[in-house]
Parts: C-alpha cells; structure tokens; sequence
C-alpha cells in the first residue's frame, strides 16, 4: 500500500521542523524585490525562495494565482518549481482552492494529483462548498497516488467567517460540519490519513475535538496577519506531534530578495515553530 501524505508528512516535520514557506510572487513583491512584474521576475523570485528555504522549511506552498496570471508561460514557471523542489526533497502544497462538482474534480484530481501530470503536488487545497462529497474523485486520487489535500475549513481572513460559522439545518457550524467530516474519512489503521485541513491561526479554538482529526493541519494567518508560533501551539496544544504545519508567507518574503536574508528570516520562523509545537 501507498504511504500516506499524513505519514510522510509527519515524518518531515519531526526531521526539519514544522514551517511551510508561501511563494506569493505578486506585483507588488516583486517591485519590492527591484525585479520586473513578468515571467522573468515570477521565476527568479520562485526559484530564490526555494533555493533560500532548503533544509529549513518541510514545504512550500506556492500560491497559483500569482503564476496564473502569466497564462502558460506563468505555469511554465510553477512547474518548473514544483520540478526543482521534488529534485531537492522538499514538499509541494499547491495552493490552488480548488473544487467544484464531482465530474469536474475528476479533472482537477488529474491535474493536481496523478503522477503523470506536471502540476502534481504532494497536496493541493480543495474548496468544500460545493459539497465533502463531491470532493470524492480528488480524495480518491490523493490516496491512490500518496498525496494529500487540505480542505479548507475555517481561512484566517475575515470575510470567510460568516459562511465558515454559519450553521447548517443541524445547527451544526459549517466549520465544523468539514471538520467532523474529515476526520470520518481519516478513519484508518494504517498511519495519519492523506485529508487535512485548513485552520487558520488567527480563529477561535471551535468546539470540535481538533485532535481527532486524523490528518495534518495547513495552518495559514501566521506572521504578517498578526498569529505568532505561541498562538499556533495554544490552538493545537492537544494535536498529536508533526500534525501541524504553519504556513509563513510575507513576513518571510519581505526579507528578499537576497538568499542570506530569506535564509534568516526563514530559520527564525523554523526555531519559533519548533519549539512552540515540537
């Protein structure tokens, strides 16, 4: 049988610690970096922070909305990462949000998580408000494959919170509708399970036991949107160890361009996450 995500993940996070690193390549990052909004610009600062990160972060998560807006040529660049960081051991999470009916996640399940596709990613974040259920073909791929998902559950921006607690029929919070729901399909004797999700740092603890999740937690909102590793370790404190993996984006990214200083800033995060949650 296929290792599962969950597994290999745990183990990457005891051996390097549990931050992820976010390559956000906006506009405005790449001006900061005195480099030219375009292909050329994408790619350097792509390839600078995985370069910068190596042997520090357990994954990075590329944002594709920042290479996406290059059309292929900005997908030339993702997969070119996504090549360059399998070739270095480190784990991709896309962050990509996808998520629609289940015929058309078959789709996506082809292109984000089948072996022979460039775009393949150790795990790829799904949107769940078409339904847990028609993430199915996604789901089933992930296991097939040994990959993984993180679907989102409660995000770390504001205007996420008025669906992501509102209640269902059931009176139940949607959140925690996704959150029950993952941890039933996790349900296995063979290792933490390939289905995570996402749960920002900056969100109240809810009333769903967190540690019974059975999978990894994708942790966003930690840095410039104001959570420190203390407040990642209080809301996951009964998490079992290695389950957790804090994404840092800007608070990281601004320190470019040079490697040296995103080194540094990268292995701070790395120690403050470390000892807060390891």
């Amino acid at each position: 049988m296929v290792e599962s995500f969950g597994t290999r993940l745990q183990e990457r996070i005891r051996a390097l610690g549990p931050l992820c690193v976010g390559v956000d390549p906006s506009r405005q990052l790449l001006e900061a970096w005195g480099r030219p909004d375009s292909v050329e610009g994408l790619e350097f600062c792509s390839l600078a922070v995985l370069e910068a990160v190596l042997g520090t972060a357990a994954a990075l998560k590329p944002q594709v909305a920042f290479f996406e807006r290059f059309g292929s040529a900005g997908y030339r660049v993702l997969e070119r990462l996504m090549a360059d960081a399998r070739d270095a051991d480190i784990l991709i999470v896309a962050d990509a949000k996808r998520g629609d009916i289940e015929n058309s996640n078959a789709g996506y399940a082809e292109a984000w998580l089948h072996d022979r596709s460039p775009l393949a990613a150790d795990a790829v974040t799904l949107s769940p408000y078409l339904g847990v259920g028609a993430l199915a073909p996604l789901l089933a791929m992930a296991t097939q494959t040994g990959r993984g998902v993180f679907v989102l559950a409660a995000t770390s921006n504001e205007d996420g919170r008025a669906i992501q607690t509102a209640r269902t029929d059931d009176n139940e919070r949607v959140e925690e509708l996704i959150l029950r729901t993952v941890a039933e399909i996790n349900q296995r004797d063979d290792g933490r399970g390939s289905v995570g999700v996402v749960l920002g740092a900056t969100r109240d603890r809810p009333a769903f036991n967190l540690s019974s999740l059975g999978g990894p937690y994708l942790v966003p909102g930690v840095g410039s949107q104001g959570a420190s590793a203390d407040n990642v370790a209080r809301l996951f404190d009964r998490c079992p160890q290695g389950t957790v993996l804090a994404s840092v984006s800007r608070a990281i990214l601004e320190a470019g361009p040079e490697r040296s200083a995103l080194r540094d800033a990268a292995q701070r995060w790395r120690d403050d996450l470390s000892a807060a949650l390891l």
